[in-house]
């Protein structure tokens, strides 16, 4: 059966949703995205992904939909494509233009929304954990705004896959920033260690639920930068995001992270985001 995908109010069939070569988003990347968890069909923090959405194309000065009219056509485009688990993928860009770098005047906003389904990680890999890389943060210097520029994020995460690793960790003037698509998290003496929502990582939304679900299993957070060196003697260390949930880091640059395996406080907080998403899935 055909997907379905949302393509500027409309639904439409895959093979028929077509963009002009011209978007702004094919020439510059001048656009924003989203990506949303939906788990039996049903969505997971919907209207803080649509939120942040908002706030990411203010920051670049482009029109979205009202929250209003995105949370219908995102429930349909799941309804049409998802019977289990997956995700929307949501996109915006400043539309169709003859190439020049200026804003286009009174030119409408290209959006589409593609739904697909995705499995949860493999819980075996959970419990075993996953090996990560650290590399140089090349990217611009507002990684709060969620950009479809993602070229340093692509060649990262394959520097990871041709390392054999899960996840490239990003290093800024010393400091641990985030991964190529996660938030990264350090463990000390039972304390938890992430890097401020500032610009210089993008605020992701699982970030916001391992803050409440640590402070509801009465877990220490800092939200203050890691050095790297101090990233590398960590106890524990574990990445979270839309997709990969709560994910433990067994090794680092191929030495291994604490005892080598899923620590108390990783395992905890993934014991805690997993009944977060049975319920919502209920």
């Amino acid at each position: 059966m055909s997907e379905i995908i949302y393509l500027n109010g409309e639904f439409v069939a895959y093979e028929d949703a077509k963009i002009h070569i011209e978007d702004r988003g094919n020439v510059y990347a001048d656009g924003i995205y989203e990506v949303i968890r939906f788990y039996n069909g049903k969505p997971l923090e919907l209207i803080p992904h649509l939120q942040r959405l908002v706030r990411s194309a203010a920051s670049i000065r482009l029109e979205t939909p009202p929250i209003s009219e995105l949370v219908p056509a995102a429930l349909e485009c799941v309804k049409q494509n998802i019977t289990g688990d997956g995700t929307v993928y949501i996109q915006v860009t400043r539309g169709v233009a003859p190439r020049k770098h200026p804003f286009p005047k009174d030119v409408p906003s290209t959006i589409f929304m593609i739904a697909r389904e995705v499995s949860r990680p493999d819980a075996e890999q959970v419990a075993q954990g996953v090996a990560c890389i650290t590399v140089p943060d090349i990217r611009w210097q507002r990684c709060d705004i969620k950009s479809i520029a993602l070229l340093a994020n692509v060649l990262a995460k394959q520097q990871a896959i041709e390392a054999d690793a899960y996840e490239a960790i990003f290093v800024r003037d010393g400091a641990v920033t985030e991964g190529s698509s996660s938030n990264v998290w350090a463990v000390r003496n039972g304390e938890i260690w992430t890097h401020p929502a500032d610009w210089r990582i993008l605020g992701g939304i699982t970030r916001d639920c391992i803050l409440r679900l640590a402070q509801q299993e009465g877990l220490t957070v800092h939200q203050e930068p890691v050095l790297a060196a101090e990233l590398a003697t960590a106890d524990e260390i574990f990445i979270t995001s839309t997709s990969t949930e709560v994910m433990p880091v067994i090794t680092l640059d191929g030495k291994p992270v604490g005892a080598g395996r899923p620590g108390p406080a990783t395992l905890c907080i993934w014991q805690a985001y997993d009944a977060m998403v049975r319920g919502a899935a209920q």
